[in-house]
């Protein structure tokens, strides 16, 4: 997929090359599926819940040896709660919720901070747990943004889910760029460890719900921002001489 045209490279010296962005909740706003579950569960905030469960038992195949794609993990998920809290969807609910992580929208302040980030110089790309499916969109172009990217990544290939190094590592050989010169942007700390953990650099986008992890040993990110618009601006002053990788 072909990147937008006519960047200016006014990188500072130092900053990473290329960008590798988090989609779901980073770009996409995952609060829109609140209404699947106050149909399903009577509840919206269960969303918090499986989406924190979903994320939980991804990491927990990985770790075991075991793989199924995103979505299918999602219902299984959805069902796992569902008996928990002795409700029964119904298939059209739970084809409700499969189509919603297809089509969540874009955060507003996605599309202008992408601009930004182009015109900066910055190569764009997106590393993404949800799979892409034959025959079908994937939610980026649905939500209007796979225009700003380079290339599309998703575990789907690997077979592993996020935060597992070696599709850090994998993103980076595919771009042909050495990963210290790669920075994860992310909306999950458990996203930028992982990729810190690879070499890349990592940015933590704070939407509502997200922060930093403050322990020794562990790498904070290296560059916060609230949401897009304002990591664009972030990376033009962000000192990368004083602050080495």
């Amino acid at each position: 997929m072909s990147q937008a045209s006519s960047p200016h490279d006014e990188r500072p010296a130092g900053a990473p090359s290329v960008l590798v962005f988090d989609v779901n909740e980073t770009l996409i706003d995952i609060d829109s599926l609140a209404p699947q579950f106050e149909r399903i569960f009577g509840d919206p905030a269960v969303l918090r819940t499986w989406f924190g469960e979903l994320v939980m038992y991804s990491m927990t195949l990985t770790l075991s040896g075991f793989y199924a794609d995103f979505f299918d993990l999602g219902q299984a998920v959805l069902r796992m709660l569902a008996e928990i809290r002795g409700v029964e969807p119904t298939e059209e609910e739970r084809r409700g919720l499969t189509e919603a992580m297809r089509t969540m929208p874009a955060h507003p302040d996605a599309a202008p901070g992408l601009e930004r980030l182009l015109a900066d110089g910055y190569r764009l790309v997106t590393l993404t747990n949800s799979p892409h499916r034959p025959n079908s969109i994937s939610p980026l172009e649905n939500a209007g943004l796979s225009r700003y990217f380079e290339q599309q990544f998703t575990v789907d290939g690997a077979g592993v889910y996020k935060p597992s190094t070696h599709l850090y590592r994998r993103v980076a050989s595919t771009m042909g760029t050495p990963v210290a010169e790669c920075m994860m942007v992310a909306a999950h700390t458990w996203d930028t460890i992982g990729a810190q953990g690879a070499g890349m650099r990592g940015a933590l986008i704070t939407r509502p719900g997200n922060a930093t992890l403050p322990i020794a040993g562990v790498p904070g990110p290296h560059v916060i921002a609230p949401d897009i618009v304002e990591f664009a601006s972030a990376m033009r002053t962000f000192d990368w001489t004083s602050n080495a990788f």
